[in-house]
């Protein structure tokens, strides 16, 4: 077995966008005037709107409004990305080339919408280099469920246990484990000793870590 195709997750993976998000929950919760737990960036990293409002805010578990708010915070978000700028994770475009001039099929497997990365690629223009893409709009369960990357997979033709999944989230790792994928976890949101615990094949600090070669040596 050899590698297949290459699954990327969108944010503190290929963008550095974190703090862009966390800002735009704070300018949520002034807007609707409402509080925000200690940690509930940290502890909704990696999930979708849909579970982070009840579940980790507790604002509310009427769907419509969270559907609403869930919305307002993207738009928020894109407002600040306009003005501030997406940043790309070093190294990000190299991993690309290098994947692209090798013939290996790569996708995004994301919980974010699709409009923000729309937004980012017309600030880096990237999108050329993945074959398919799969949002948050494209699910029905967010991870720890298997199910965007599973699409992924599906998107670029590759099959599950041929593909290797980069994620930066604890949640993220979990899916590409559950849908037989091999897992590299990056530590730009969490660091080497909590990576470890989740069982991620392979750790590395920045995209400069990573080859063709060494993907292929995960098989």
């Amino acid at each position: 077995m050899s590698l297949g195709g290459v699954i990327f997750d969108w944010d503190g993976v290929v963008v550095d966008s974190s703090m862009i998000h966390k800002a735009s929950w704070e300018d949520l919760a002034r807007e609707t005037k409402r509080e925000l737990p200690e940690n509930h960036f940290s502890m909704g990293f990696g999930k979708r709107n849909q579970v982070i409002i009840p579940e980790i805010l507790k604002w509310t578990r009427d769907l419509e409004q969270i559907e609403a708010w869930g919305k307002r915070k993207e738009e928020l978000y894109r407002q600040r990305a306009k003005i501030d700028g997406i940043s790309l994770l070093p190294n990000i475009k190299p991993l690309l080339k290098d994947l692209q001039q090798s013939k290996i099929s790569c996708a995004i497997g994301t919980s974010t919408e699709s409009a923000n990365l729309q937004l980012a690629f017309t600030q880096h223009p990237i999108e050329n280099f993945f074959n398919g893409i799969i949002t948050t709009e494209d699910v029905k369960q967010g991870k720890p469920h298997p199910e965007v990357f599973l699409k992924a997979a599906k998107a670029i033709g590759s099959n599950p246990n041929e593909c290797v999944v980069i994620e930066d989230s604890l949640h993220g790792i979990e899916a590409a484990l559950s849908a037989s994928m091999k897992a590299v976890a990056i530590t730009s949101s969490h660091s080497r000793s909590t990576l470890v615990k989740t069982g991620a094949h392979l750790i590395v600090d920045c995209h400069k870590e990573l080859s063709v070669s060494k993907l292929n040596g995960l098989f």
